[in-house]
């Protein structure tokens, strides 16, 4: 008898304690600093795992940034009753996606008045709870090369913060170059960076940063033509974070190009 009461009651907690978990799960984002491209549009990473399709007037999800209202759906729609006009046709949720957790919020033409600190909150039949993302906005674009008599030139068209310009041989070799920077009435940066490049096959990379953005361009030459792509890598927690993590990527295609 004592053994059944003592299962029972295990049993009850076990329940108890299943319960307490679903309804506090926790929300999460995929990137809580993401770094949004001026004008460009930008997703900001929001959802609550599960493995259930849930109705939609089950599941309420609101979006802020310092008390503003970026954003409300609940009921099986969007609620924009007192949506701060700044968002007002910029912001969107997704029906099919927020039915399986994810309150993803699409940002349109970013303006560099949305950065700051948003909060999404979701409150579901799955579970409840709020994750924070801090929206940093940049300039940045990719860069586009020529080859003309021996000078390999990049051109890089919008770029803020202020960048700097790095070019290196692919055995790792920093080179010199030089490099023109022009800004716009906005303030925007474009580059012009030329470097001497005599062989006729040869690959080189061009580095872009600042204290938000890296992007790292590589091009091949082969005879009088040029050939070129660019990866973007973002800060995470520090720009010395970044500067790791990217000496690091460099370091790799550099063995990588000769091997």
């Amino acid at each position: 008898m004592v053994t059944l009461i003592v299962l029972f009651a295990a049993l009850i907690i076990l329940i108890l304690a299943l319960a307490f978990s679903k309804s506090t799960s926790k929300v999460m984002s995929s990137n809580t600093k993401p770094v949004a491209n001026l004008g460009k549009d930008e997703l900001l990473s929001c959802y609550l795992p599960t493995q259930v399709q849930q109705r939609l007037s089950d599941v309420s999800v609101t979006w802020e940034k310092k008390g503003l209202k970026v954003y409300q759906y609940e009921n099986g729609a969007p609620a924009l009753q007192g949506q701060a006009s700044e968002f007002r046709g910029r912001a969107q949720l997704f029906s099919d996606a927020v039915a399986t957790g994810n309150a993803s919020l699409l940002l349109q033409s970013v303006r560099s008045s949305d950065e700051g600190e948003y909060t999404c909150s979701i409150s579901s039949s799955a579970g409840r709870g709020k994750v924070n993302i801090q929206l940093r906005v940049a300039v940045y674009s990719a860069a586009t090369f020529r080859f003309s008599n021996g000078t390999l030139t990049a051109e890089a068209s919008r770029w803020f913060p202020k960048p700097n310009v790095t070019w290196m041989h692919q055995t790792g070799i920093v080179l010199n170059a030089t490099t023109n920077l022009t800004t716009s009435s906005a303030g925007i940066f474009s580059i012009i960076s030329t470097l001497n490049a005599d062989q006729s096959s040869d690959t080189y990379s061009c580095r872009i940063e600042n204290n938000l953005v890296t992007a790292i361009a590589e091009a091949t030459i082969t005879g009088a033509d040029v050939s070129g792509g660019t990866y973007f890598a973002f800060s995470v927690a520090s720009t010395l974070f970044a500067s790791v993590y990217l000496n690091t990527m460099t370091s790799l295609l550099c063995t990588y190009y000769t091997t």
